[in-house]
């Protein structure tokens, strides 16, 4: 009798299936998307984003394309390249989002489970850019630290001929701390001078008012950094995964978790009273004869390279901006900066050409 009865129990299971019922364990299901980035109505996403979709099921990948994932701006469509891998779809637009702007993603029914099944419903959601400026983030200030072309706390140093036209400044050590420039001490003992330097020589032991002011701009070099490195809503994060080469860059304020590379060159192009702001978590080097170019009038005064590593210009490189490193810049054989070196431990110099912006 219990035999009896179970199959009976089969039997209405499968026929109710058949007739729309609750499905079995084995039934396909219709597949879902269960997590978006950025979020649906999310704000202040970054102008290089990828949009993202996780799915309930395992998708056919060759149902998620350009035609059937999308982000668009009004009526009109942003080009953009279409992956998916594991459960998750991704899109990346091609060209940089404008800042302050609404988009639209979807995802269509044209996507279907490895199962053949479509997307239960077209998935839709928008998000709206970073409200940055055309123009850049402000300023950062360097304080009496931008008195200074060069500014190290542990040592300067130079192998080779160097030719720096601006100031240079060490605290909290000493003037025998700035080495291979043949420092002549001005009778005052306020500051020293040599042939290698256009402008002045200004080390923690020497004559008031020299220690107390080197003590501020070291201090103020400290807050710049701060500031530099502190800066939120970035218009880019992880540009090129760290690799810049050969890219065109507008104002705006970059961000990498990674260490930054510039091969060969990079463009950074804007007008006259533009901001860059470039803030690395690990090293920036800068390769062998690479070129950062300004163009549209562009000034290096107004870049800001914040390095929370290690600073390395490549032999013969042509570098422009202020670099802000937590640690070390080196600069090696007949490398050359517009710009200046502002470094929380030592500025090594080969041959280099520094050149007050």
């Amino acid at each position: 009798m219990k035999r009896i009865t179970s199959i009976v129990a089969g039997l209405a299971v499968v026929l109710a299936a058949c007739d729309g019922g609750t499905p079995t364990a084995n039934t396909p299901v219709a597949p879902t998307v269960t997590t978006t980035t950025p979020a649906a109505l999310a704000v202040n996403v970054v102008r290089n984003p990828s949009v993202t979709a996780v799915f309930s099921n395992a998708m056919a990948p060759t149902t998620l394309t350009t035609t059937t994932f999308t982000l668009t701006l009004g009526t009109s469509v942003v080009p953009a390249t279409v992956s998916y891998t594991g459960m998750t779809a991704t899109l990346v637009p091609t060209s940089p989002l404008t800042p302050n702007t609404s988009y639209t993603a979807t995802i269509t029914t044209g996507a279907t489970s490895a199962a053949g099944l479509p997307l239960a419903t077209a998935k839709t959601w928008t998000f709206t850019t970073v409200a940055s400026s055309s123009t850049g983030p402000a300023l950062v200030n360097l304080g009496t630290a931008g008195s200074y072309v060069i500014l190290a706390k542990t040592s300067v140093s130079t192998t080779g001929v160097s030719a720096v036209l601006g100031d240079i400044g060490i605290s909290p050590a000493a003037a025998t701390f700035v080495t291979g420039f043949s420092l002549i001490a001005d009778p005052s003992n306020v500051f020293a001078t040599s042939s290698l330097v256009t402008g002045q020589v200004k080390a923690a032991n020497y004559a008031t008012p020299t220690p107390a002011a080197l003590t501020t701009a070291v201090l103020d070099m400290q807050a710049a950094y701060t500031d530099a490195a502190g800066r939120s809503l970035p218009d880019f994060v992880e540009l090129g995964a760290g690799n810049i080469d050969g890219l065109i860059l507008t104002p705006g304020l970059y961000k990498w978790g990674t260490p930054v590379n510039v091969p060969i060159g990079v463009t950074l192009t804007g007008g006259v009273n533009d901001v860059w702001i470039f803030q690395i978590a690990q090293n920036l080097t800068i390769g062998n004869g690479a070129i950062i170019t300004l163009a549209g009038g562009a000034q290096a005064r107004n870049v800001y390279w914040q390095v929370a590593g290690q600073a390395t210009i490549g032999t013969t490189a042509a570098f422009k901006g202020i670099i802000l490193s937590q640690t070390l810049v080196s600069f090696n054989t007949g490398a050359s900066i517009i710009g200046r070196a502002l470094a929380q431990t030592a500025v090594t110099l080969n041959a280099t050409t520094v050149t007050t912006p």
